[in-house]
């Protein structure tokens, strides 16, 4: 027999999409979606909120080139999801053999896609020139896939979570600050939740979408708990965005820019991108640098990272540094010459990343009723439309063998040195400046 109540924590893109799923596969359970904000605010904390993400099944990784053409298949037809998806294309540019392992990928798999390796010349061309002055540093080739593209990220999270609200499931806006336990013939068992102001619900089952929020929820519900809590699973790390207003000289480019994505330079670390936003005659650009704030747990002296304190965590506060970091965005996309442009509306974006960059969808092994599904690593998003199938294959424990122990709670925790998105520099040491 099904359970007939489940909790879920969280209405990022884990916690929508998982909502929408649930009521779908179990119309006649309760299920309550509960959040911090409202999830048609104007603002909100999570990741997903934003201007918009990238939606591209370019991956060197085949199982995630698998599941992201399954999504883009529904960003293309299904009537959620396609009012809000724009197929602009993606150029990427990098000094790695990237483009040959995407292409590979692509061809293994069978999938028809309007993709070419491009030499840094034929590049150059592309789009009436726009990226003929990029950072081409150490860059051989370059890939260019037409039929990957970007989606409204805000209005596509707010159309999933209205549609698995029109379909039963009930929305609450309150925080979350604890999980509650009772014990069943001596195990502790996940019983429900505590909110902010103190009410207590019950569910049969609980399932924390919970993003960066995640290791401290786990550790304020019980600090003597060393089972229950994250610990090197996921860390908290985020990155710093901005939008750049375009002239009016500037906003035919927009009718055809695609998204964009540098490796260069490489030491400044990750990739820098930007997204085209026709609806606000803008451009959207993100940093290079991912960074933490280590901070000690007041019980445990546990040191782990976690979003600012302040109920928005402190988003629209950025710091010179990180704004510096955007700023340099233009110039490695498009050089000097191509775009003069002045970035406002910085924000930082938290998202709760694993060792691997893989999410983590699975029972907590530590305790029952209790299940985790999170950590985007900064590439979630573009799955929406299918999160929420994977997670409830895996509370009906039908989930694929390999992506069970793929995104399983305890696995094998690889080495963070090849993982260009690992934080290593302090929200607090970037702040120094002012």
């Amino acid at each position: 027999m099904s359970p007939s109540s489940y909790i879920v924590v969280g209405s990022g893109v884990f916690g929508a999409s998982t909502a929408l799923s649930l009521i779908r596969k179990h119309p006649e359970a309760s299920i309550t979606l509960i959040d911090r904000d409202s999830f048609d605010g104007p603002k909100r904390v999570a990741a997903s909120w934003d201007w918009n993400k990238v939606v591209r099944a370019d991956y060197s990784d085949i199982v995630y080139t698998k599941l992201a053409l399954e999504a883009q298949h529904l960003w293309r037809t299904d009537p959620i999801w396609k009012p809000f998806y724009h197929e602009s294309g993606v150029v990427w540019i990098t000094p790695t053999s990237f483009a040959k392992q995407v292409q590979k990928n692509f061809a293994e798999l069978g999938v028809e896609a309007d993709l070419q390796i491009c030499s840094v010349e034929e590049a150059r061309t592309l789009y009436s020139g726009l990226f003929e002055e990029a950072d081409y540093t150490g860059v051989k080739e370059v890939l260019v896939n037409k039929t990957s593209g970007w989606a409204e990220a805000k209005e596509a999270l707010q159309n999933t979570i209205k549609t698995s609200v029109d379909l039963g499931v009930k929305y609450i806006t309150s925080e979350v600050t604890a999980i509650e336990f009772d014990n069943n013939h001596g195990q502790r068992r996940c019983c429900g939740i505590k909110t902010a102001n103190g009410e207590s619900l019950a569910a049969e089952r609980v399932i924390l979408c919970t993003g960066a929020f995640t290791p401290k929820l786990l550790i304020d519900s019980d600090s003597g708990w060393s089972d229950l809590h994250a610990g090197q699973r996921i860390i908290a790390a985020a990155v710093t965005e901005a939008v750049a207003p375009m002239t009016a000289q500037q906003s035919s480019i927009l009718d055809t820019m695609p998204v964009g994505i540098n490796d260069n330079p490489v030491e400044r670390g990750c990739d820098v991108g930007c997204l085209p936003l026709p609806n606000i005659n803008a451009v959207k650009y993100w940093g290079q640098v991912i960074f933490k704030n280590t901070v000690k747990h007041p019980i445990t002296n546990t040191r782990l990272s976690v979003p600012p304190s302040q109920p928005d965590y402190a988003q629209w506060e950025v710091p010179l540094a990180l704004k510096d970091d955007v700023r340099q965005g233009p110039e490695s996309m498009f050089g000097k010459k191509q775009l003069h442009q002045d970035l406002e509306a910085f924000r930082i974006c938290w998202e709760a990343l694993t060792p691997s960059s893989d999410f983590i969808i699975s029972p907590h092994l530590a305790c029952e009723g209790l299940f985790i599904a999170t950590c985007g690593s900064f590439h979630g998003y573009k799955f929406l439309p299918v999160l929420g199938k994977y997670v409830v294959e895996m509370l009906c424990g039908e989930l694929d063998p390999s992506l069970e122990k793929r995104w399983a709670w305890d696995r094998h925790l690889p080495s963070t040195e090849l993982n260009s998105k690992w934080p290593t520099k302090e929200l607090g040491d970037l702040s120094s400046d002012g």
